[in-house]
């Protein structure tokens, strides 16, 4: 082995002194890069997966390409942490701008959902095979090559729509839910939403006669403390909130919500019903916020629907409570896990709870604690939710809720502790998640009324996340 070693060194430096300037113009090769490959998930039509970019070498990597073909029959959906272009079934990710450079030692890593039982074949990373060794052995011409290294800023063309994030989401947002109701906070039309929020969850769709129907209209008590407030302002305030680059969902549920989705026919009439609201008022996507129980298996059927017929860029959000997210056999966490390929974002509601075991298992944390929410959220980045579908969910302030209420820079502290290891307190969970999705809050109404500390406090603090 050494021998043939010592033998293609003296080849290749024989080769450079006789093509002299011409051999710098080859394409770079980071020695030592290497790139591993796992499905990370598996569900009946489709996996996810994940690649795992290494510098192995004693050189920092600035950029990287890495390709691989997948079998006919396998198709390429959502991506996440890289740029795609593709040619057939010959599919190459490239870097995004925040982790294009990687370190001696350091590693990162993009994933990616399919349709389909194939496996990626024939991985190549910045040229070389994705197990290591040395770049294709072509002798270089002796003008440079018409192609260029892999571009460590995004490609000329405009990559296909991608999910995760869906909508034209953040990487990291700041989700608040605003009245369609009078009630003690202070009332807002929703174009007056602070700038902070990222997606505005639209309080509440009811329930109908019909078993899983939904329905929506302006609240008149709503309208009448405003002076006046029709579907048709709501409708041109959603089209407002979109001039801003925000998104706006339509959440079905609440503490008094009463929609029953148990059996096809009301997973039918669901799907068929929220697709007519989102069309009619221009919401972009679903909120489930059902606090009295659902059947996760018709759910799961009514939103596979109502994606189908909306479309991929389809925005999926859920809100369940505390005790809901506790185990992965249970109805809302089950729900989360069946429709991971097309799921949003996960915001569990961490107050109005008490106390519980965190991932650890070990001891019973109280809520209102960075502790309480960092253990909780634990369960679920160590059960299969990606962490960009994993977001805190807590009051805004006093009114907001009956327990639980924290001050924003804990909720700020919860988030570095989750994605950066900081900031913990003396529960520290087995890993970071430096894509955890972000923070929602009850309510943006509340918000305002309290000042709107936790928008200004926590939105700023999102920007600053990896």
């Amino acid at each position: 082995m050494k021998r043939s070693r010592s033998l293609v060194l003296s080849l290749v430096a024989a080769l450079a002194a006789t093509l002299g300037a011409a051999w710098v113009a080859l394409p770079a090769y980071a020695a030592g890069a290497t790139a591993s490959f796992v499905k990370t998930a598996e569900w009946g039509s489709g996996w996810e997966g994940k690649y795992t970019i290494t510098n192995g070498g004693s050189s920092t990597i600035n950029g990287w390409s890495l390709a691989f073909d997948l079998p006919s029959g396998t198709t390429l959906g959502s991506y996440w942490d890289a740029l795609l272009s593709s040619s057939g079934q010959r599919h190459t990710f490239t870097n995004r701008s925040w982790n294009g450079t990687i370190a001696p030692g350091a590693s990162v890593s993009f994933g990616f959902l399919a349709s389909g039982s194939g496996s990626p074949s024939g991985c190549q990373l910045n040229g070389a095979s994705c197990g290591g060794g040395t770049p294709p052995t072509t002798p270089p011409p002796t003008t440079p090559p018409p192609t260029t290294p892999p571009p460590t800023t995004p490609p000329p063309t405009t990559p296909p729509p991608t999910d995760p994030p869906t909508g034209g989401l953040p990487k990291h947002l700041l989700t608040g839910y605003w009245h369609n109701f009078d009630n003690p906070a202070v009332e807002l039309r929703l174009r007056d939403v602070p700038a902070e929020y990222d997606l505005v969850a639209v309080a509440f769709a009811e329930a109908t006669a019909t078993p899983g129907a939904l329905t929506f209209g302006i609240d008149p008590g709503l309208a009448a403390a405003l002076g006046g407030y029709t579907d048709a302002d709501f409708t041109a305030d959603v089209r407002t909130l979109h001039s801003r680059g925000k998104r706006v969902i339509l959440s079905v549920g609440g503490e008094t919500g009463r929609v029953t989705v148990n059996n096809a026919a009301s997973a039918a009439a669901f799907a068929d019903t929220a697709a007519a609201l989102i069309a009619r008022y221009g919401f972009d996507g679903i909120d489930i916020d059902l606090e009295n129980g659902l059947n996760p298996t018709y759910m799961a059927q009514a939103l596979r629907a109502l994606r189908n017929a909306v479309g991929s860029g389809l925005i999926i959000a859920m809100a369940p409570q505390t005790i809901d997210m506790q185990n992965p056999a249970g109805g809302y966490f089950k729900l989360a896990l069946d429709i991971k390929d097309i799921l949003t974002v996960v915001n569990t509601q961490y107050y109005n709870s008490g106390a519980m075991l965190g991932c650890d298992q070990n001891a019973a944390y109280g809520q209102g604690t960075v502790n309480f929410i960092v253990a909780l959220a634990c369960i679920q980045l160590e059960a299969g939710l990606r962490p960009d579908q994993v977001g805190l969910g807590l009051p805004a302030g006093a009114g907001a809720a009956g327990g639980g209420i924290v001050a924003p820079s804990v909720v700020n502290a919860a988030l570095d502790c989750l994605a950066r290891g900081t900031n913990c307190g003396s529960f520290r969970p087995p890993r970071t998640y430096p894509g955890i999705r972000g923070a929602m809050t009850w309510s943006v109404n509340w918000d305002v009324s309290n000042g709107n500390g936790f928008a200004s406090t926590v939105g700023p603090h999102l920007d600053t996340l990896p």
